[in-house]
């Protein structure tokens, strides 16, 4: 039984394997080593990946993209909203959460999140299972930094669904240091490394301190609202505008239309990094007219500027809750395919001094790579390269409780190295109060109405006194792989209670959800 690393994107996924004591990216079944992160349901069946990613012109509203801008949120959370104008399929509520609406062998149908990245996860699996000739069923997979506690485990549901255990979750630009490590660094001399990966929909910055075979993670920051796709967006409501003003008429409404004139625009974007120009053809766009268009790679930079320009507030970040001077920078690093953009580029080489970027590694594999390094150690392989390895990850977010009058006292702070254990001391606000109950939260902001709400549980029978008088410790237990235990305990009388924080949905949702996938699975592997 295998264990492999997948760098689950949010427009494109990766597998690999520890093989000879190197990694192999696994190319699918149509020789690609990247499957598009799509799911598309038919009057047939269900299509992943490169079938379902070609065929969205004739089914775009059945066609489910993006899903890492949907898993661990709720329904209205303002991303969410925002992006319900650029998404072609239809999104639900139910009970607070987002559900993909769609129409599959003539019916309407609704799909949490977690199921649809289950079943691009079942493909990768396939994919390696194939390669391999044996059954997989441990992964490492990579998570963009900015993935809060809920999304993280909404991810690890997504793999139980799919069959798959996932020993480990691991952030994308750190997964990415680790085959810059393993590959470029020939010193055991201390190297600071900013890693900067920029993907299709998310940017994810790490700032490592690399010694001696030991990864220590000083610093992450991240925003899952912004790459590619954003340019993409920016780019088809310009053309949208364009033919409204040549022709008269509005594509807007027209969803073939858009997804014709999105993927050019994509096709545009991806050689304005090598040219200066580039030119759209499409014949019959909407309505029988052919639109025929240039853009300049000065227009593009225009149209986007303000979206560049949160990617250095990103890498400003970590240097601000590291307190490491950017002049102590050995190597900054590009990983992903939007740091391909030559103005990206500029400004951040503009940003440490006119410094030469590190451009060696492979852009679009690196994150597979270091989640299969993972995967390989996770498993026990620790011959060779791998001998001396160690990575010490960090929380993304702080993680505290909510204290008298909504203010958020944290416990862990962010960038504290995992596994971790944190306590303090709280008492009761109330003379002879009874009980406390314990409300878990996660974010930066002082008041937890303004953070994520985790969980909560109750500490009762605690003895008849005066406010402030009874000692309660509470105390957080993070874990390597992100499991967070919180307890409580009255110091007087031993008297305890704890909560391990899980995922949004209960496990009867789950288990309903497994066999819901696995009849679909069936049904797929009869149309194929």
């Amino acid at each position: 039984m295998a264990t492999v690393g997948i760098d689950l994107g949010n427009a494109y996924s990766r597998v690999g394997v520890w093989i000879n004591d190197d990694v192999e990216i696994i190319v699918n079944k149509w020789g690609n080593r990247t499957t598009p992160s799509y799911v598309a349901f038919t009057d047939t069946g269900i299509l992943i990946g490169e079938l379902a990613k070609n065929q969205i012109y004739r089914n775009p509203y059945n066609t489910v993209f993006d899903i890492y801008r949907l898993i661990g949120r709720n329904y209205n959370d303002s991303n969410i909203q925002l992006n319900l104008k650029h998404w072609p399929f239809r999104v639900i509520e139910k009970n607070e959460k987002p559900y993909v609406c769609i129409k599959y062998k003539g019916e309407e149908k609704d799909f949490a999140p977690e199921e649809i990245l289950s079943m691009i996860l079942v493909e990768m699996k396939e994919t390696a299972e194939t390669f391999l000739s044996t059954q997989v069923k441990n992964i490492v997979i990579t998570v963009p930094s900015c993935f809060n506690h809920s999304q993280r485990q909404a991810v690890k549901v997504a793999g139980l669904i799919a069959g798959l255990n996932v020993i480990r979750i691991i952030v994308g630009s750190t997964a990415a240091s680790i085959a810059y490590g393993l590959n470029k660094i020939t010193t055991r001399e201390k190297c600071i490394v900013l890693i900067i990966d920029l993907g299709g929909g998310t940017c994810n910055v790490s700032l490592l301190d690399i010694r001696n075979e030991i990864y220590e993670v000083m610093a992450v920051s991240g925003n899952n609202h912004l790459g590619g796709k954003d340019f993409d967006n920016r780019l088809v409501n310009h053309f949208v505008q364009e033919f409204k003003s040549k022709f008269k008429k509005d594509l807007s409404s027209n969803e073939r239309a858009l997804c014709h004139l999105r993927e050019h625009c994509e096709r545009a974007k991806c050689i304005l990094s090598t040219s200066t120009h580039a030119f759209i053809e499409i014949a019959y766009l909407f309505e029988d007219i052919n639109f025929y268009t240039s853009l300049t790679r000065t227009k593009f930079e225009e149209l986007n500027q303000d979206l560049f320009q949160p990617i250095m507030k990103l890498i400003e970040k970590v240097f601000q809750d590291s307190e490491i001077n950017k002049n102590h920078v050995g190597e900054v690093v590009l990983v992903g395919g939007s740091t391909r953009i030559p103005k990206i580029q500029r400004m951040i080489s503009e940003f440490f001094n006119y410094k030469e970027l590190n451009k060696s590694i492979n852009l679009d594999e690196a994150a597979v790579y270091g989640a299969t390094v993972q995967a390989a150690i996770l498993s026990g392989k620790f011959s060779g390269k791998l001998r001396d390895f160690l990575l010490l990850d960090a929380t993304a977010l702080s993680l505290g409780i909510e204290t008298l009058g909504g203010t958020f006292m944290p416990f862990v702070k962010r960038n504290t190295i995992i596994p971790a254990k944190k306590s303090e001391i709280i008492s009761t606000n109330f003379d002879d109060q009874p009980n406390i109950l314990i409300r878990v939260y996660e974010g930066e902001r002082t008041q937890t109405r303004d953070n994520n709400f985790l969980g909560k549980f109750e500490l009762s029978g605690i003895h008849p006194a005066p406010k402030d008088v009874p000692q309660i410790e509470v105390a957080f237990t993070i874990d390597a792989n992100g499991i967070l235990i919180v307890s409580a305990v009255d110091k007087s009388t031993d008297r305890s209670s704890e909560i391990t924080i899980e995922g949004r949905l209960s496990k009867e949702e789950i288990e309903h959800m497994v066999t819901k996938t696995k009849k679909y699975h069936a049904e797929r592997c009869k149309v194929l």
